[in-house]
């Protein structure tokens, strides 16, 4: 699915679904993924009508955003104004306003997020927090790999980001590099490793002292990255 406009939202009554307009669906498809709402649409489709689909299927959204925050782990994020948030190894504090909802922007050393009045959920905001950390990497990780692939020497398929539970990016057999959005909120080196790592699994998939050497060749302080993301692995997660 390829969305070719900057994704909308809309306000769904406790919940915020975001829109992706595509060139290749004749019908809506609504998704509720890691409790995230979103729905893809015909170029054309008018507001009216998404929100009526959405209206349709407000019980079995609920029921999934339900799902899943009974399932996630317990976390000491309460998501309300003042909470800091890091953002490659630094803290930013989040400030949430009320009105049309807005994505999260990082203003003036804020994260700044707009909800309705009926929005102040913790969900809602962790959603908006999720988005706004998920499009920081898309883009920054995109960047690193265009930086470091020529250095090690390789040329992956595709970058894309995911949610992985227990590690920070994967390299898959065709050569598709996938990276854990929650390393946005390590340092940059550190950052700088997950990508040089993933880049070396295109040489060698595998650890073997060999693949070390490439890591080593490319990031002579790999060892310190490494250690670094063993011991603070538990708090780049919420």
């Amino acid at each position: 699915m390829v969305a070719l406009h900057t994704p909308e939202y809309r306000d769904g009554h406790g919940f915020i679904a975001e829109v992706i307009r595509t060139n290749r669906l004749k019908t809506a498809d609504i998704r509720v993924e890691e409790g995230a709402v979103s729905i893809a649409v015909p170029i054309a489709t008018p507001p009216e009508k998404i929100d009526a689909l959405l209206s349709a299927k407000r019980k079995w959204i609920k029921h999934k955003i339900t799902l899943h925050r009974e399932m996630s782990p317990a976390s000491d994020k309460q998501f309300i104004s003042g909470e800091a948030f890091a953002y490659l190894g630094r803290n930013y504090r989040l400030k949430v306003e009320r009105g049309s909802f807005a994505p999260v922007r990082l203003i003036n050393g804020r994260l700044l997020v707009t909800v309705p009045e009926d929005g102040n959920q913790p969900h809602i905001i962790r959603n908006a927090v999720v988005r706004w950390y998920k499009r920081q990497a898309e883009q920054k990780l995109t960047e690193k790999v265009k930086r470091f692939a020529p250095i090690v020497g390789v040329q992956p398929s595709k970058v894309s980001v995911k949610t992985f539970k227990s590690r920070w990016g994967s390299c898959t057999a065709k050569g598709d590099l996938e990276f854990n959005w929650q390393i946005m909120m390590a340092p940059n080196r550190m950052v700088d490793y997950v990508v040089i790592h993933e880049l070396c699994h295109l040489l060698r998939h595998d650890h073997s002292p060999e693949f070390w050497q490439e890591m080593l060749r490319v990031m002579p302080d790999y060892q310190k990255c490494r250690e670094w993301l063993k011991l603070n692995a538990q708090q780049l997660v919420f």
